[in-house]
């Protein structure tokens, strides 16, 4: 990454930017979309994220969790439950919720949207590692032990 990529992920602002630009494109992608109840497809899509969503939920404190690629003061390195699989469920669940949608209206703007949507995942994902690695040295074995966000795959 070049020096200016470095200082923009530094910005104060990063992490809300990322933030902002998530439930901007996430609303996008639902107002152009038929619902994620238009077909027994879409449904199932939707239940599987969900259910990753409160997987996660169920090993994650509410203290510990943060909506923004920040870590708060007393975070916890959390490797149990779907944690031990992938790092980031929470954004694997917005992934597979929104690919729920995406499938139920699969028009070209949803998904440029759609992947724009991972995109903006993905620098949230790689600032929050950054910050871990720098925040916990288990992060690294924990790093390679599991995956982004694909169990076995990704």
């Amino acid at each position: 990454m070049g020096s200016k990529g470095k200082i923009m992920t530094n910005h104060k602002y990063y992490p809300q930017i990322l933030v902002f630009l998530q439930f901007s494109i996430i609303g996008l992608m639902v107002l152009l979309s038929k619902g994620f109840s238009s077909s027994v497809l879409s449904i199932s899509i939707f239940t599987i994220g969900l259910l990753f969503g409160v997987w996660a939920l169920a090993y994650n404190q509410l203290g510990n969790f943060n909506i923004q690629p920040k870590l708060k003061q007393g975070s916890n390195l959390i490797t149990t439950g779907i944690y031990k699989y992938i790092r980031h469920p929470m954004y694997a669940s917005v992934i597979i919720i929104m690919f729920a949608f995406l499938v139920s209206t699969p028009i070209l703007v949803e998904g440029i949207l759609f992947i724009f949507l991972i995109g903006v995942l993905l620098l949230k994902a790689k600032k929050e590692e950054s910050l871990w690695l720098i925040h916990d040295e288990a992060y690294e074995v924990y790093k390679k032990d599991s995956k982004l966000f694909i169990p076995f795959v990704l």
